[in-house]
């Protein structure tokens, strides 16, 4: 939204996670596991059943989750550092007080989701789905976004920080101090309507003005 004089946008609070001393933890992952102050480094969970599951104070480092079924799953003052995978299934997830560092995902899906405090930084995530996700206090800082759907989400105070965001949908989205000024690339396929509520610098607003005339019916000649 453009709007006069220098309104203040209200910034996101940062997740202040700090692990206890964590257990090294070599399983797999149950339906409505319970995982508490454990380590899950380079394990492959590939197409593993986590559905419900919660991870209270743990670090997961390195680990494979290619088709993952985590739907429900609950992360709480957690740190998830270089996770990969393709598919993972993340609908109606919880994510409180998380950091998610270097990650490599792609088709992760997100629907439904609640992220509150959340940090994701760096790495490169294809085609994140989160319609009707609601994210509050959450930051995406140093990361490539590749085909992200927003559509139908909740965003409160939510920064994007020398990020990548390219080819992005944002329909039916409701923003309130969505802060994307920050994005180095900003391309939005869909939904530039629904950016009241977000605030774009002047250049970003330039490059948008195609996007924006196309949508209002306006001719530039």
């Amino acid at each position: 939204m453009v709007t006069a004089g220098k309104k203040k946008v209200a910034g996101a609070r940062r997740p202040e996670v700090r692990l206890p001393p964590l257990e090294a933890y070599g399983g797999g992952l149950a339906p409505d596991g319970d995982y508490d102050g454990l380590e899950l480094a380079g394990l492959d969970l590939t197409g593993q059943s986590g559905e419900g599951a919660r991870f209270l104070d743990c670090a997961l480092r390195e680990c494979g989750l290619d088709a993952a079924r985590l739907t429900g799953a609950r992360f709480l003052d957690s740190v998830l550092t270089g996770v990969r995978g393709v598919g993972t299934e993340l609908a109606g997830a919880q994510f409180r007080d998380v950091e998610v560092v270097e990650a490599r995902l792609g088709g992760t899906q997100l629907h439904g989701a609640v992220l509150e405090r959340v940090v994701v930084r760096g790495g490169k995530i294809d085609y994140l789905n989160l319609r009707a996700a609601k994210l509050k206090d959450v930051v995406f800082e140093g990361c490539v976004l590749s085909e992200p759907d927003f559509g139908g989400a909740v965003l409160q105070r939510v920064e994007f920080v020398d990020c990548t965001l390219t080819d992005v949908d944002f329909t039916g989205a409701r923003l309130t101090d969505v802060d994307l000024r920050g994005v180095q690339r900003l391309g939005i396929a869909a939904g530039v309507e629904s950016l009241a509520g977000a605030v774009v610098s002047t250049a970003q607003l330039l490059d948008l003005a195609p996007v924006l005339a196309a949508r209002l019916g306006l001719r530039v000649e």
